[in-house]
């Protein structure tokens, strides 16, 4: 496993992170355990989660898979979409986050998190607040460094010359949906990203399993699958451009003798500033065939396509974001 460095941090993060959303939804509590510990012996120390995902049990399962082996792993976390149903379920402000944190290291079984991360921009709390308590999580020892997710690149930057001005830790990560399916991050969050010494983590590296080629414009849902388990899921599968650069990256796996997720991976970890990369898995058998991404050289022509047929999603909507409801 190559290790690289968390944007300008001195932090080292495992090329290939896992993504732990299906952890108590797709995969059940024994499954998810045993991908986190294959995970740790096969050199991932990257563990992404966040407080909502599978509605707390992703954090508690993650909790559980790393007693005895909290050292191994290099455990991120995240606060700031909507929680609950009151007042202060939600957003980045002083009261929420602190609790929210609190509540995540009890169900995490540590007293710390090594990334700490704002789900989304709050547009109702100021920047000043947010940043001021991060710092005081790290002056705390509760969190080791910060992150945003979700944040466009206007955001990300106000955010960084506030902490600098106001001399606070600033946030050495941004998660955002990245892949040969959404490639809107070039257009700012990139270059942003390479001139302020910020580490990009993409999210839906694979756009949910489009770019495996498992789904396909007849609109079947393989039996297993996230749009099968998650009626919500649909939505994305609705550009039928999409659908079918899926097929074309499965028709340039197929030539290159490996699989289309690695493949689509394999592009993402070329390029610039994406620091780790988190890929789900509901089965050990994803997470090795996630692992082969790593050392998977092919020819440059390969590459060219790739690049070829994914640019025009660098333009139009992103494939994903996530924003508090107004």
């Amino acid at each position: 496993m190559k290790y690289r460095p968390l944007g300008r941090s001195g932090l080292k993060v495992s090329a290939i992170g896992l993504g732990t959303n299906a952890f108590g939804k797709r995969a059940d509590r024994s499954v998810s355990i045993r991908i986190v510990h294959q995970a740790l012996d096969r050199g991932i120390n990257f563990i992404d989660t966040a407080n909502i995902y599978a509605k707390t049990e992703s954090e508690s399962i993650i909790g559980e898979a790393l007693q005895g082996r909290r050292s191994e792993a290099v455990l991120a976390t995240k606060a700031g979409l909507v929680f609950g149903p009151g007042p202060n379920d939600r957003g980045s402000s002083r009261y929420h986050l602190m609790r929210q944190l609190d509540e995540s290291l009890k169900r995490l079984k540590t007293d710390y998190v090594d990334l700490y991360q704002i789900h989304t921009f709050d547009p109702d709390t100021p920047l000043e607040e947010t940043l001021r308590t991060l710092d005081d999580m790290i002056r705390s020892g509760k969190v080791r460094y910060i992150g945003a997710s979700n944040y466009a690149a206007w955001e990300l930057m106000k955010a960084i010359g506030i902490s600098e001005r106001l001399g606070l830790n600033r946030f050495v990560s941004v998660q955002t949906s990245y892949s040969l399916a959404d490639r809107t991050p070039e257009r700012e969050l990139v270059p942003l990203s390479l001139d302020q010494g910020i580490g990009i983590i993409p999210y839906f590296p694979l756009a949910g399993g489009i770019l495996t080629g498992k789904y396909t414009a007849d609109n079947k849902r393989p039996e297993g699958s996230r749009a099968d388990k998650d009626p919500g899921f649909g939505r994305f599968l609705e550009d039928d451009a999409r659908l079918a650069l899926g097929q074309q990256v499965v028709r340039l796996a197929q030539a290159a003798g490996c699989s289309p997720g690695a493949l689509s991976i394999a592009w993402l970890l070329r390029q610039p500033a994406v620091a780790t990369v988190i890929a789900g898995a509901t089965r050990t058998e994803q997470l090795d065939e996630n692992l082969t991404s790593e050392a998977l050289e092919l020819p440059d022509d390969v590459w060219r396509e790739l690049d070829e047929i994914s640019r025009p999603f660098r333009y139009g909507e992103p494939f994903a974001v996530y924003r508090l409801p107004e």
